[in-house]
């Protein structure tokens, strides 16, 4: 039989505090719906856990019965209030150029509303072949295996937990809630201070692959 060709690399990567630093957009957009509705939300505390799902954060605001009404008027108001104010992490942009020079084709799996994460990517100038959103710890699992993607690029124990799910190798940066330390210890594969360090980590790890 003739050989096989190697799998093509896929690199997918998370979007909040792990490409993008959201906080000030995703605090903004919290104020905004608070100032609406009326409902204290404590935005300082929300950007300190970014990660779950979104409906997880807003149950902690609101009653039951106006989760949903509450969570798609959130989505309304992040398109008003989120993108100017995001900015892009060190080393975003050259880790997913990186994955490129490689002949690799990124993906994004995030948590956050799918639309609304496109129009982050474009805001900031990054360009993803896959963007899938709403997912969530083994459902990003689910997304990677799907995509064939090796390495996943996370920032939060949940991102680890995906990356474990496919079988893929956990890369994780201490630019989320979570530190380094905890990120070891939750399992991540490699942690890096942040994606300053992920092109040179690339080359290595394919070098030796």
């Amino acid at each position: 039989m003739p050989p096989t060709s190697p799998a093509p690399l896929t690199v997918g990567f998370d979007l909040d505090m792990t490409l993008l630093d959201t906080r000030p957009g995703i605090r903004a957009t919290y104020l905004a719906l608070s100032a609406e509705t009326g409902t204290f939300i404590d935005a300082d505390l929300v950007v300190t856990r970014l990660g779950p799902p979104l409906v997880d954060e807003i149950r902690n605001w609101f009653p039951e019965d106006e989760v949903a009404r509450a969570t798609d008027r959130y989505r309304e108001l992040y398109r008003d209030h989120a993108f100017a104010p995001t900015v892009a992490l060190p080393g975003a942009h050259a880790a997913v150029e990186a994955v490129r020079a490689h002949g690799g084709r990124v993906a994004v799996i995030t948590g956050k509303y799918e639309p609304n994460a496109r129009l982050h990517l474009e805001h900031a100038e990054l360009v993803a072949d896959t963007v899938i959103g709403d997912l969530w710890a083994e459902t990003k699992g689910d997304a990677l295996r799907e995509h064939g993607a090796s390495v996943y690029v996370g920032d939060h124990l949940g991102d680890i937990r995906g990356a474990r799910h496919a079988d893929a190798i956990a890369v994780c940066v201490p630019t989320g809630p979570y530190s380094a330390r905890e990120l070891r210890e939750a399992g991540a594969d490699v942690v890096l201070a942040d994606l300053t360090g992920f092109p040179d980590w690339l080359a290595q790890h394919l070098a030796e692959c």
